[in-house]
């Protein structure tokens, strides 16, 4: 039967600091690095092995990513980095303290902005600190302005229909380095979660999420690794 593996990003450094980081690229810290070769150490311990990878564009997954495979011995698997796994893009929050920003619109506010499924945080002003669309790794991609939790599944899943699933439905072992947004995108299709309940699902850093699927990528189980 196909087997999936998602596993968040460890702790970047803008996690440690509390802010809202979305499509700012950030590194992971010391002990993120630390829970990514935690993670592969743990895979490997348990017998998982895998054919094809895929994650986002930015370091703190894609350095994840590799410091598990590290751990692993499989650094040399293929790898598929695209902005579709790209962590959700939190607007004009982005780079501001979570803490300062609840004091000045208001802890509903924020965490309407936060954890509501279909309301988006303000936009980012064009040509802003945060601004992403000259980046090079977006070249041809319209870099959203803000987006919701729905904006985000609405991008993920086209990448998961193209080429994740049929990975999978040809029996290759896949892994996802990925983020915590774009990871609940796929834990709500693959979970068939509701809207109203996905949104307070909480994916910790560097924890290994199993899916086991039927032939059908429907989920027969999914469980943390480090609870099996």
């Amino acid at each position: 039967m196909p087997k999936l593996v998602l596993i968040r990003h460890g702790q970047s450094a803008w996690n440690l600091e509390n802010r809202f980081t979305g499509w700012w690229d950030v590194d992971v810290t010391e002990k993120g690095a630390a829970e990514a070769k935690a993670a592969g150490e743990l895979m490997a311990a348990k017998g998982l092995d895998f054919d094809l990878t895929f994650t986002s564009l930015q370091t703190r997954a894609i350095k994840t990513l590799n410091l598990a495979l590290e751990a692993m011995g499989r650094l040399w698997l293929p790898t598929e980095k695209h902005w579709r796994l790209n962590e959700r893009h939190y607007g004009a929050l982005t780079g501001l303290d979570k803490a300062e920003t609840a004091a000045k619109h208001g802890e509903e506010q924020v965490h309407i902005w936060r954890r509501s499924f279909d309301i988006p945080p303000p936009a980012a002003e064009p040509g802003g600190t945060y601004d992403m669309t000259n980046d090079r790794r977006y070249a041809g991609i319209e870099v959203p302005a803000t987006e919701s939790l729905k904006d985000t599944i609405a991008r993920v899943l086209p990448y998961w229909d193209e080429r994740i699933a049929p990975a999978l439905k040809d029996g290759q072992r896949v892994l996802i380095s990925a983020h915590g947004n774009s990871l609940r995108a796929l834990v709500k299709h693959l979970s068939n979660i509701p809207d109203d309940e996905i949104t307070s699902l909480e994916i910790p850093t560097g924890q290994p999420i199993v899916y086991e699927l039927d032939e059908q990528l429907v989920a027969t189980d999914r469980y943390y690794l480090s609870e099996r």
